[in-house]
């Protein structure tokens, strides 16, 4: 996942370079499956770019080093977030829940939206936090209409730890009286949540800007 706010004024060559440049040339890292753009309507930071990968150790493969870093071309050397962007947030994540063996088995299409919440907690409350979130918390936002399915992460170095993604049919899913009756549906919630920290910005809702709706 790659997170970033972009100058204004390379806002549209920098949306240019990433889509026509930059994407084609993760995904044909041997190791990544696919990847998409993702604009906030909510939240933050404004842009993300989100990567489905074999396994999270593609990140530190001679093929992504290279790719990433090696040989830049001129647009990525004027337009890259290493020159134009702020508050940029680059986390590996290894999926947690629900568990599956392989991610190349079971591709799963990106979405065209989706919530994201980037979340610490107390290490004190860490294993209740988990069994809390994969036992109690999802289950019930997966009755909520428009939810189509949640995945949790959990960050390979980086903090915050942990990343809850939704996937919805549309963008005002959290608005509705459904998803809001689900967030307070069971005590526990208020037990668990007094140790959990948002990271700012969080929660965001993002719609899919590549490949285009």
């Amino acid at each position: 996942m790659a997170w970033t706010d972009v100058d204004p004024a390379h806002e549209d060559e920098f949306n240019r370079w990433y889509d026509t440049e930059q994407v084609g040339r993760l995904v044909a890292v041997p190791g990544f499956l696919s990847g998409a753009r993702f604009r906030a309507l909510r939240g933050g930071p404004k842009y993300l770019a989100m990567y489905e990968l074999e396994d999270h150790t593609v990140l530190r493969s001679a093929a992504y080093a290279d790719a990433v870093r090696s040989q830049p071309s001129g647009r990525r050397m004027a337009v890259s977030p290493d020159t134009t962007a702020r508050n940029v947030l680059m986390n590996g994540y290894r999926q947690i829940f629900p568990a599956r063996t392989h991610p190349a088995e079971n591709p799963t299409e990106l979405p065209r939206y989706l919530q994201m919440g980037r979340i610490s907690i107390m290490a004190s409350m860490e294993e209740e936090f988990n069994d809390w979130y994969n036992t109690c918390y999802i289950p019930g936002y997966l009755k909520v209409p428009g939810v189509i399915q949640a995945r949790r992460f959990v960050a390979i170095e980086t903090e915050p730890k942990y990343l809850t993604v939704y996937e919805f049919e549309n963008p005002g899913v959290p608005d509705t009286k459904e998803w809001m009756a689900a967030r307070d549906s069971n005590p526990w919630s208020r037990r668990v949540r007094a140790a959990m920290r948002l990271d700012e910005g969080s929660p965001a809702v993002f719609e899919r800007i590549f490949p285009r709706l």
